[in-house]
């Protein structure tokens, strides 16, 4: 077994399981942009420098991965939005709502300084452990579980911010 299969074995579950919450639970999806994320890591892992856990590189190439998979499916979003307007029965503007609270949300995660995005999105997409999350940041369980209370504080914070901006 290669060096690289180990890496597979170890990581594989994590990483989907991380790609998973992204995408909304969507188990397909899921699948293929991990099985992505491991083909770029095969080809890059002369890359890969060894200052964070691998389990840290991996999750970053398959978020690349999402986000990349997303650019390209906006083309065909208002189409889908219009079948999810005939299945669940919802008003243009309840979807159009809930889109636009989803961007919010990822536009203020994608403002949050480091640590707290990083610690943020290991805690709710990557169901981590607060000690697992410590650990990747070579900090305490308490660190992790403070630095994550405080993001989530920062993004109910730019949410109130928003709405009162409206």
């Amino acid at each position: 077994m290669t060096d690289f299969e180990q890496i597979y074995r170890d990581y594989f579950r994590d990483v989907f399981l991380y790609v998973r919450r992204l995408s909304g639970g969507d188990e397909r999806l899921s699948e293929d942009i991990t099985g992505e994320a491991f083909f770029r890591a095969l080809k890059r892992i002369d890359t890969f420098r060894g200052d964070c856990d691998i389990r840290v590189w991996l999750c970053q190439i398959a978020k690349n991965c999402y986000y990349t998979h997303l650019k390209q499916s906006r083309r065909t979003e208002h189409t889908a939005d219009i079948g999810q307007l005939i299945e669940t029965g919802e008003s243009p503007d309840e979807i159009l709502l809930r889109s636009e609270n989803a961007r919010q949300i990822r536009r203020l995660l994608h403002e949050l300084p480091n640590p707290y995005k990083e610690v943020f999105m290991w805690r709710t997409l990557g169901e981590m452990s607060f000690k697992d999350i410590g650990k990747l940041f070579h900090k305490t369980e308490n660190w992790a579980c403070v630095t994550y209370h405080r993001a989530r504080n920062m993004l109910r914070t730019g949410m109130e911010v928003d709405e009162n901006e409206k």
